[in-house]
Parts: C-alpha cells; structure tokens; sequence
C-alpha cells in the first residue's frame, strides 16, 4: 500500500503577464503607420481540485514547485499575446491549505464542494500595446506598457482524513486487524505498541454501498497534551464521520479504556464526543476474554455502559464480524442522511474563493 503522506510543503506561481507591444503600420499619409502595437496575454492561474481517487500527498513529493505559464507579448498589426496555461493542482479530499508563513488557512476542502476548481492566484494582467495610446494629439504614441508579474507563495498542505468510520483505541486493540480482514487495506501488523505510525484507510463494501474505513493510530493517556502520536493523529479523528471504539477484552484495563479514549477525544474538541459510536470488544477467542459466560468480560462492559451500543468480535474466529458489517452499515447510512455540510471553516473563514491578483501588485 502507498505510504501515507500527510503534509507537504509546495510553493505556486501564477505566470506572469507578457509585454504590449510598440509597433506602427506602414501605410501612406499615416503618420508612422499608425500604432499597431497589440497587448501581451495574461499570465496562467493556479488552481487546486479535488480527486476522490488521490488518498494521500505522496504525488507532492515527488513535485514541489508548480508554475503557471507566463503570458505571451503582444504583437505588430493588432496581434494580441496568447495567455498563459493555468496550472492545476490535484489533492484529495480533506485537504487543508495553509499559508507557511503565517499559518493562516487559506482552504478546507470538504465533500461538498470537492468537485470545484478552486482559484487561488490569478495570472498578472498583460501590458498594454500603444493601439490603446493613440489619442487627437498622439496620432504615433511610442508608449506601450509591460506585463504584471505573477505571484509566488509557499504554501503548507495539511491532509485530514474524510472516512465514514474511523478506527480508535490503544496500540494493539486490534484495529489494523480489523481493516485488514475488512479491506484490502494490508497494514503492517505486529504484537508491539505503536505498530500503527501511519493512518490506514481500507474500503468496506457491504452490499451496494462502499464504507470508507480509517485505521488511527493507536491513542494513549495523554494524547490530547501531546503524548505519543496523539496531537498529530487525533485531527484526523475530526474528519470521519463515526467512531468505532476498539477495546481489547483481553488486557486488564478493558473497563476503563473507553473513559480514557472518550476523555482525550474530547478533550482535544468536544465535537468528537458528539459523532455517532459504537464500543466493539476485540479478541473474543481469546481465553482471557471469557465473552461467551454470561459474567463475561463483554458482558461485564455492557453492563458498566448501558446507553452504548457494543459488539464483540474476533478476526481470528470470525465470530461477530457479520453484525459488525451491518452495524457499520447503518450507522454510515444514518450519518450520511442526518449530515449537514458547514458553510464555514474551521477558523471561521467563508468557504468563498480566497485568492490574490497579480495585477494588484
């Protein structure tokens, strides 16, 4: 599977307007010939759009400088310079833009405009050629103007996970298990804390819909405070639609896992608190888990949680990863169907195009 590549730092130009052009006719009692100078073209934009097939920045690593065509010089007899090719920067969905310098968020892609171009920098206006000049007094204007410049910005792109089901829990609660017999996702799996450094994501179909699928990874006490790879991976968590908690029956803080992992989500941002969940109990085969008696440890969680709805499963078995599919699957459906798009970002910035003008320099 493509490396998760989570942010990129890239720097755009827009090109450059071409030059007007000072140049005269060649007809007789005109004086000079008359101007016939035309205006240079204008310089390309830069423009980003989003590709629901693009699940990481990786293609930003391989190509950092993105410049937009410069505009061509006008030309003699009325000729006008071509414009220059806009530049068009693919990203995937959940992509922010920011401004390196500042930080200042510049925009937030989201599902509901992911199928809009979106404008950032515009292309420097071309100059002026001296037909424009020509006047009752200057019947052989020699003044012709040059293009404007275009514009270079480094720019910083964050990507945030867009999933309908995101995967929490401690290291080894089982999650990459869990999307690898799910999806075709193949995380790399091992019995050692931290196995999941990256984000995973894997697609779920169930009957005719597709679930996307992200695999966190594995929070911690302290997450929220910048323990472990909390900070860095719990933004992601604000991006998917709905939450599996993933506790391992096995260990012996099965009990209070979801106390801990509901107390960093929210305190990292109430809004995480608020997303529909469900607590699924992992490794029911194993003999610690006990699950199929009645004082099991499954039924020991149910109890202490009575308004949760919770599962247990076992990849190993197999055992409740049916009921999990069509869990998963109504959740997704309820979520989609109760959703309502924000119209602003998070730092309460319009969704409109922001974008700068070359001709504004």
């Amino acid at each position: 599977m493509e490396k998760f590549a989570d942010e990129a730092i890239i720097e755009v130009s827009s090109g450059s307007g071409g030059n007007g052009c000072a140049a005269f006719r060649r007809e007789k009692y005109v004086p000079r010939g008359g101007p016939s100078g035309g205006d240079g073209g204008r310089g390309g934009n830069v423009l980003f759009t989003v590709r629901r097939n693009l699940r990481t920045l990786a293609h930003l690593r391989y190509k950092r400088n993105f410049k937009a065509e410069n505009g061509r010089d006008g030309g003699n007899g009325g000729r006008y310079g071509h414009n220059g090719a806009d530049v068009i920067i693919p990203l995937p969905p959940g992509s922010l833009i920011r401004e390196v310098e500042t930080g200042t968020l510049i925009k937030d892609f989201s599902l509901n405009n992911e199928k809009e171009d979106f404008l950032f920098l515009k292309g420097g206006n071309g100059g002026w050629g001296n037909i424009h000049f020509k006047s009752s007094v200057n019947q052989a204007p020699v003044k012709a103007l040059p293009g404007k410049p275009g514009i270079a910005v480094k720019l910083k792109i964050e990507l945030q996970i867009i999933a309908d089901i995101g995967l929490v829990g401690f290291p080894n609660a089982g999650k990459s298990s869990l999307l690898d017999h799910f999806t075709n996702a193949r995380p790399k799996i091992a019995a050692y804390p931290f196995t999941t450094k990256i984000p995973n994501l894997g697609v779920l179909t169930a009957g005719e819909r597709d679930i996307i699928i992200a695999d966190i990874p594995g929070l911690i006490e302290g997450a929220s405070a910048g323990a472990g790879l909390g900070l860095r991976f719990l933004k992601h968590i604000s991006r998917t639609q709905a939450l599996a908690f993933l506790i391992d029956l096995s260990d012996s803080n099965y009990l209070e896992a979801f106390d801990i992992l509901l107390n960093e989500l929210n305190s990292f941002s109430d809004k995480l608190i608020k997303k529909k969940r469900i607590i699924v109990g992992t490794k029911t085969d194993l003999e610690e888990a006990d699950v199929w008696l009645a004082s099991g440890r499954l039924a020991e969680l149910a109890a202490k949680y009575p308004e949760e709805e919770i599962t247990g499963i076992s990849v190993f078995s197999g055992g409740g990863i049916n009921e999990l599919t069509r869990v998963l699957l109504r959740i997704t459906e309820e979520t989609l169907a109760e959703e309502e798009l924000p119209s602003q970002t998070e730092d309460g910035m319009s969704e409109e195009a922001l974008y700068f003008e070359g001709d504004d320099l």
